[in-house]
């Protein structure tokens, strides 16, 4: 089972325990008593603990609960809870949740050490280059967990032995805290203790710059009863920002107000931060706006009522204010990930979400920042909306564990109760608990792959080590470079797959032999999936039929049958095309009477585009047909491209339009995932690719369109449980089919996806075999924007090679300004039947920014040629 357990309070969780009810029936718990519960000692993980359930409250689909008794007892997935210091029920949550084997969303330790906000406020300035208000921070001894010299902008650290034997220093570097040119903008500072035993406590004092005397003795006061988990901090008093307003109705004077921002962020797909929800409050400058003193209203309503009139303002300030709380989570994450696992609660446990909120008036340096209060998981971030320069501009106070999700939660409820559809909130914070808990529910299962590929395939190698898959391959090439890769290498020669029925008695008396028991089966090699399911078969695995894959693999075969399945509305019939299976000459001249010209001749098993041809009469189908019997016989001619099946071909109607992948999830005939990407014009008259854009360009209803056209061919060939890959074309009549791909998709789907999208197709493979529903996002939205080109070793070897341009791609790989992806290690075939050699892309805020940003690149490496025109390429993603 998965389970996703929650700890203590159910109030900030409830929305997320309903839609996770519903997205996954059963697999959200909520703990709410320590008996329910008992830790074991782990039996994958030395040291670490097991947390297993005995009751619980589990949620159902329609928002039913039931208070379960498990027998035997569940084992969590995954563990989050109330670990706020102060909250009442921390002190069971906290030991509960130590050292545990499976991931932790937060722990006492962290949430801890995000209420210090000196060691938030270096974490801020020093990894996420936030501005924070100049600070001067006196600490006692070594402080264990800040570094020996935390160097951060806008931050000094002074250690002392013995406060009271240092008084001369204190005042010294407080003089030259206040004189110094950080202070010069403000007139204000405040004087407080700081460390998580001091939070929500509102300890402070604020003086003017000028009282120096007055500034040193509330600092010396303050250091009699430091400890040495806490520190005293001096920082300016930001001045936030006065904007002009629109007159007031009335004539009675305006009270100087404050503004509070709120925002959650969740740590999701690919363990990148993204902001779930905005939340705003407003309340009185002369007092701090706590959490729960007002109703929230939305950011863009906020600004507006502050004096921010212009919708593009307030648009940039909303696209900041994304960037500020994504990168404050990215750099939390990352200092972390530095923390021992004592430091951090356990090895497993980290910040998931992260509310963040910011605050600002308009009384100018009268004004005091907002503090809140809070209690709950999520570590907050602190912001000013000050004015730098004529500017507005973000300041990062510090992090806080707050009430944040409560906050956004009940903003979304307050929109339904006027008519506003549901949020986002819910749904993305149950998508990234579930997926965490699958990502846990997948290790140390044994996966059997069938055909290990290419170079193209290497990240298949990395993701299974981070996923902690133990991979068994069976590889037709015994000197194969994944064979020192995986936990098992069974080399079999499987190339004449013509034989795959003895293939796989022969696959499945090796693993009888070596006593191996795989959990799940899968191919993503386009030769091996026949072999794959017939395995999966014998093995008694999840996996899609022999024959539902045998009729997509066969591209004649896949649209006769479709031609025959005449029920729904349309038909999938709808979607096949003419086409007429070649096998000799005299099957070329009956395919001519019944497939107009023109036309497009293949090989009838082919892959990666070789040797698909136009032809434009039965003479040049013939003399296409000739040159390709000739020269593509069997698998040594070409590797990987279906010449194991024979080098049978055939004729297909031309279909006009544009070309379209569409890379599908589907778990027991359900669609759970689909994605959308474009393909730029092929080079008549052969079709190999030579340019791509993701997300697509189409409207959504045209992909919509797409979508629906590939999963009823999926069906309708019986493929109803893995990810597939569909090539289709769009007309003006709607989508046609070119082929179905029963593996996930080749080339750069796979990463480009994960770019993009966030989930792992790869991923989704293995959980689809191991008879579990992938979560993926039910509403995906793009981060980015890619447009990548072919490089062929005919157009571009030499250049390449010679010129530098692949060390300058590399390079610029590294530094993630260029998406490289590598195809083969050397130029495969020649003329006609050459494969591209790699894969070049960028990204952009747009696609039209991405597409400016390729073509620039490829004119300065010399790809874009005369000959190999990437413009024009380009200039289909409209």
């Amino acid at each position: 089972d998965m389970t996703v357990c929650i700890l203590g309070s159910p109030t900030p969780f409830l929305p997320v325990l309903l839609e996770g009810g519903t997205r996954c029936p059963g697999a959200m718990v909520l703990c709410l008593s320590p008996t329910w519960a008992s830790r074991v000692p782990s039996e994958t993980s030395p040291g670490a603990w097991s947390l297993l359930l005995s009751r619980g409250v589990s949620f159902k689909v329609g928002g039913h609960s039931a208070l379960e008794t498990f027998v035997p007892p569940r084992r969590a997935n995954y563990v989050t809870g109330t670990f706020a210091p102060g909250d009442p029920e921390g002190g069971w949550v906290g030991e509960l949740a130590r050292d545990l084997d499976c991931p932790t969303g937060g722990s006492v330790p962290l949430a801890r050490r995000l209420e210090d906000t000196l060691v938030a406020r270096w974490v801020l300035a020093a990894h996420a280059n936030l501005p924070v208000p100049p600070t001067l921070a006196f600490v006692l001894g070594a402080r264990g967990d800040l570094p020996a010299e935390p160097v951060a902008p806008g931050v000094r650290l002074v250690r002392l032995e013995d406060p009271q034997g240092q008084q001369s220093l204190v005042q010294e570097e407080v003089g030259a805290f206040l004189g110094g040119t950080a202070m010069e903008p403000y007139s204000q500072v405040v004087v407080r203790p700081a460390g998580w035993r001091w939070w929500g406590t509102g300890t402070r004092s604020t003086h003017r710059k000028e009282e120096g005397a007055a500034v040193a003795q509330a600092v010396g006061a303050r250091l009699r009863g430091l400890t040495e988990e806490d520190s005293v901090l001096l920082e300016a008093m930001v001045p936030t920002a006065r904007l002009p307003v629109p007159p007031p109705r009335s004539p009675a004077p305006r009270l100087p107000m404050a503004l509070r921002i709120c925002t959650l962020v969740c740590r999701s797909w690919g363990d990148r931060p993204q902001l779930c929800q905005v939340a705003c409050a407003v309340g009185r400058a002369e007092s701090p706006v706590r959490h729960g003193a007002a109703l929230p209203q939305g950011l863009d309503s906020s600004l507006q009522q502050w004096g921010v009139v212009a919708p593009s303002q307030r648009q940039a300030l909303a696209t900041r204010l994304r960037e500020a709380t994504e990168a404050a989570m990215a750099a939390l994450l990352a200092t972390e990930a530095e923390l021992s696992p004592q430091q951090r609660g356990g090895t497993r446990a980290h910040t998931d979400i992260l509310g963040e909120r910011g605050a600002g008036d308009t009384a100018g340096a009268r004004g005091r920042p907002a503090v809140l209060s809070a209690v709950s998981p999520s570590p907050g971030v602190d912001f000013l909306l000050a004015c730098v320069d004529d500017a507005l501009e973000l300041v990062a106070l510090g992090t806080n564990s707050q009430r944040c999700l409560e906050t956004c939660v009940l903003a979304e409820a307050m929109g339904r109760g006027v008519g506003e559809p549901r949020g986002d909130l819910p749904r993305l914070l149950a998508e990234a608990m579930l997926h965490r808990a699958q990502c846990h529910l997948v290790e140390g299962k044994d996966i059997l792959l069938i055909g290990a590929g290419g170079v193209s395939k290497s990240f298949v190698w990395e993701a299974a080590r981070d996923y902690g898959l133990r991979i068994h391959l069976v590889e037709s090439d015994p000197e194969h470079f994944a064979a020192g890769l995986v936990q098992t290498f069974l080399p079999y020669d499987s190339r004449e797959h013509r034989r795959d029925e003895e293939h796989a008695e022969r696959v499945l008396e090796l693993l009888r032999s070596r006593g191996l028991r795989p959990h799940a089966c899968l191919s993503y090699w386009d030769d091996c999936v026949v072999l794959a399911a017939l395995v999966c078969q014998g093995l008694g695995l999840r996996g899609p039929a022999p024959a539902a894959v045998r009729v997509a693999k066969q591209k004649s075969r896949t649209h006769r049958h479709l031609q025959r399945c005449r029920r729904g509305r349309p038909p999938p019939a709808a979607f096949a095309v003419p086409c007429r299976r070649l096998q000799s000459h005299g099957d070329v001249e009956r395919a001519a009477g019944s497939v107009p010209f023109p036309a497009v001749a293949k090989l009838e098993f082919g892959a990666g585009g070789v040797g698909v041809r136009l032809v434009e009469n039965a003479g040049q189908c013939h003399a296409h047909a000739a040159r390709l019997w000739r020269d593509l016989r069997d698998d040594a001619d070409h590797p990987g491209i279906g010449l194991g099946w024979g080098n049978a071909m055939l004729l297909m109607e031309y279909v006009p339009g544009t070309e379209h992948d569409v890379d599908l999830v589907v778990f027991e005939g359900r669609l759970l995932g689909a994605w959308v990407s474009d393909n730029g014009p092929t080079r008549v008259p052969a079709f190999l690719e030579t340019a791509a854009c993701l997300p697509s360009c189409l409207p959504a209803d045209r992909q919509a369109q797409l979508v629906r056209a590939a999963l009823e061919c999926c069906r309708a060939c019986g493929l109803r449980d893995g990810v597939f890959n569909v090539e289709l074309k769009l007309g003006p009549a709607g989508p046609r089919l070119l082929e179905i791909n029963p593996r996930m998709g080749g080339f750069y789907l796979r990463d480009w996806i994960r770019e993009v999208y966030g989930p792992d197709l790869l991923l989704a493979a293995v959980l689809v075999a191991l008879g579990v529903p992938p979560v993926l996002p039910a509403r995906p939205a793009p981060r980015t924007h890619l447009a990548g080109v072919m490089c062929l070793g005919s157009e571009h070897g030499e250049t390449l090679a010679g010129g530098g341009g692949m060390e300058a791609l590399r390079e610029l790989h590294g530094r993630g300004l260029v998406r490289l992806n590598r195809l083969f290690e050397e130029p495969e075939g020649a003329g006609e039947y050459e494969e591209p050699l790699l894969s070049v892309a960028c990204a952009g805020a747009t696609l039209a920014e991405a597409c400016e940003r390729l073509l620039g690149l490829c004119q300065g490496l010399g790809i874009d040629s005369p000959r190999y025109p990437v413009e024009h390429f380009l200039s289909h993603f409209k």
